[in-house]
């Protein structure tokens, strides 16, 4: 992870305040019509429609293309209605799940669905179970037609109609996520075609955001926090794109932090990025020496969130507190749904 900054080293060196009035509840439209701020050297406010301008022939923009499964269920064991919230996948096919109210499921339970649909209950540990599903292979399917998005809880209401298309990005593609990439959120087709018009490649990976990426830092260390795992995959023309960006002098530019802990959790020390299949935990925090990923575009994030704490590793921590006061004063809207940074990578040495 690198060593971590005196300084940062405790979890309310990442607080601020933030005015519940600032966490957007629904999002722009269209959806490249957001605010965007730059962060570098000075602040810049900008709209994300400007993103083409930042860029330079030979960059390459990576993309997370995951696409958010309808995660959230709601059935009943022995006539006791029970929800549950898929979150992550297992190797042989099981998935853990959050479950409300949890006390009421055991181990060999069994929660029906609808329509022969039903999950059995092979684990609990507190409120998380874990189900094996009676079809496994059509799990996908069954999700579509009898799961519900499950949108971030700070926005306490069930996903509606809208949702469906707003919490999906326009190149999302490969199901298995429980929460959107949000960055990508911003991009329209036209967007993408002005991106490539600049010069610039796109390249896409994949990593199956969790529901871990909501939960806040509760220990006082940063250092004791647990970070969640991720399924992730690089492939071969992904990790192409970005070694032929490098070699000619271009610059990574992360689409969300999704890629950016992909990228490099898979980068070699000199940078270079090779096909990635697995697992990903990587805790990004002040002192991290960044291999792959030169420039970020991503949301803004909640305080004392390990989102934030990356943010303010790439982009220095007093930067990035200066630049939230200025977005929460100029009226910025912050979190999944709201407007966007692009950052630039910032180095202390």
């Amino acid at each position: 992870m690198g060593r971590l900054r005196a300084d940062a080293a405790r979890t309310d060196a990442f607080d601020f305040h933030l005015p519940r009035d600032r966490i957007a509840a629904q999002p722009a439209r269209p959806r490249d019509a957001a605010r965007m701020l730059e962060v570098g050297d000075r602040l810049v406010d900008r709209s994300v429609r400007d993103l083409p301008a930042l860029l330079r022939p030979g960059d390459v923009v990576v993309l997370n293309d995951t696409r958010v499964i309808p995660a959230r269920l709601r059935g009943t064991r022995r006539g006791a209605k029970v929800e549950v919230t898929l979150h992550r996948a297992e190797a042989d096919g099981r998935w853990r799940a959050f479950a409300r109210p949890a006390r009421r499921l055991r181990e060999g339970d069994v929660v029906e669905f609808a329509d022969g649909f039903r999950g059995r209950v092979t684990a609990r540990d507190g409120g998380e179970v874990t189900l094996a599903f009676d079809r496994p292979d059509s799990l996908f399917a069954d999700l579509e037609r009898h799961g519900e998005l499950p949108l971030p809880p700070y926005l306490s209401r069930p996903a509606n109609a809208a949702d469906a298309a707003d919490y999906q990005t326009v190149y999302a593609v490969r199901d298995g996520a429980v929460a959107a990439p949000t960055a990508g959120l911003h991009f329209t087709e036209a967007l993408l075609e002005g991106v490539r018009a600049a010069g610039a490649a796109v390249a896409k990976v994949t990593l199956n955001v969790g529901a871990g990426t909501f939960l806040p830092v509760t220990a006082e260390r940063v250092a004791d926090h647990r970070m969640h795992g991720e399924w992730g995959e690089i492939d071969a023309a992904a990790a192409e794109a970005v070694g032929a960006a490098r070699a000619g002098g271009g610059r990574v530019v992360s689409v969300g932090t999704t890629p950016l802990r992909l990228l490099e959790t898979a980068a070699a020390e000199d940078g270079a990025i090779r096909p990635f299949r697995g697992e990903t935990d990587l805790f990004i925090t002040p002192g991290y020496r960044f291999r792959a990923v030169d420039k970020l575009m991503t949301n803004f994030h909640l305080p004392r969130s390990t989102l934030f704490m990356l943010v303010a590793a790439f982009a220095g921590l007093e930067r990035m507190k200066a630049a939230y006061s200025h977005a929460i004063a100029a009226g910025y809207r912050f979190y999944s749904y709201g407007d966007s940074s692009f950052l630039h990578r910032f180095d202390a040495s």
